[in-house]
């Protein structure tokens, strides 16, 4: 199988290329800056807002499966206007589409949102994803739209690496305990992603972990798996800070849970005794 990586210079993408890699697929990653550093893969500079640079890319090498894992928070032109351009690059190929979405399309007033649940964001990246969402439904009735959570992995995530830096005084700054979400383990999301790229299933998923953590939470559990001083970590109150955005906000899993074979495991079991 030829599998695109839009994106595969991040955290996410680059578990997606060694797990393709190892299945023996064709891979190719595009970055925007920097290249990626896996080797196997095909690297591709792309910036993802200009239309014609990303049909260009997609049209001359033709992928069976166009996976995009490509953001900037602050920047809705490649959250937003970028999706499109893949999703009408990845039409125009004949190729399946993965788009790679995220808890940030809900504002956190319900809590608990199944896969079923309308978008409502109270933030500007929230809205660009929920935008983005809507776009490649359209564009590509058949993709498969991925709502996921924080993502961690066992060193490389940027939140694991923040409470090393707070636990280690090298930076100063407030773990919240009333910020919750599903944080997913990069490699349960990266397997996730390639089942249903292999799949026919269409429409909006959910992969997200099992338990419901706060911020200041899933930064003790890193601090103990990594034997640092758990009391270094600091902790506070969203609310009390002013931040916008949605506080608590709990993917629900069960649909999508129920068509793969990858176990999505709780922050509590991957960052666990056993578990580093």
């Amino acid at each position: 199988m030829r599998i695109l990586i839009v994106g595969g210079s991040g955290f996410l993408g680059g578990e997606l290329a060694r797990r393709c890699l190892t299945a023996g697929y064709e891979v190719a990653g595009t970055y925007l800056t920097r290249s990626g550093e896996i080797a196997g893969v095909e690297w591709s500079p792309l910036d993802v807002r200009q239309r014609e640079e990303v049909g260009a890319l997609i049209g001359a090498w033709q992928p069976e499966v166009v996976i995009n894992a490509a953001y900037r928070q602050t920047d809705w032109a490649t959250t937003a206007v970028g999706a499109v351009n893949v999703a009408l690059a990845a039409s125009a190929a004949g190729g399946r589409l993965v788009h790679v979405s995220s808890d940030a399309v809900f504002s956190g007033a319900a809590i608990r949102y199944d896969e079923t649940c309308v978008p409502d964001p109270i933030t500007p990246y929230g809205a660009a994803k929920a935008a983005a969402e809507t776009a490649v439904g359209a564009i590509v009735p058949n993709s498969a739209v991925v709502r996921t959570s924080l993502i961690i992995g066992d060193g490389g995530s940027p939140h694991e690496a923040l409470v090393h830096r707070l636990a280690g005084g090298g930076v100063r700054g407030t773990l919240f305990t009333d910020d919750v979400r599903c944080p997913v383990h990069v490699t349960d999301l990266a397997a996730a992603l390639l089942e249903l790229a292999s799949s026919e299933y269409h429409g909006i998923h959910h992969v997200a972990g099992a338990d419901a953590v706060s911020r200041y939470e899933l930064g003790l559990l890193i601090a103990r798996r990594d034997g640092l001083d758990a009391d270094k970590v600091p902790s506070g109150l969203r609310s009390e800070a002013g931040l916008p955005g949605p506080m608590d906000v709990r993917l629900r899993c069960y649909m999508t849970q129920g068509r793969l074979r990858t176990e999505l495991r709780g922050a509590r079991q991957f960052l666990g005794e056993g578990h580093r």
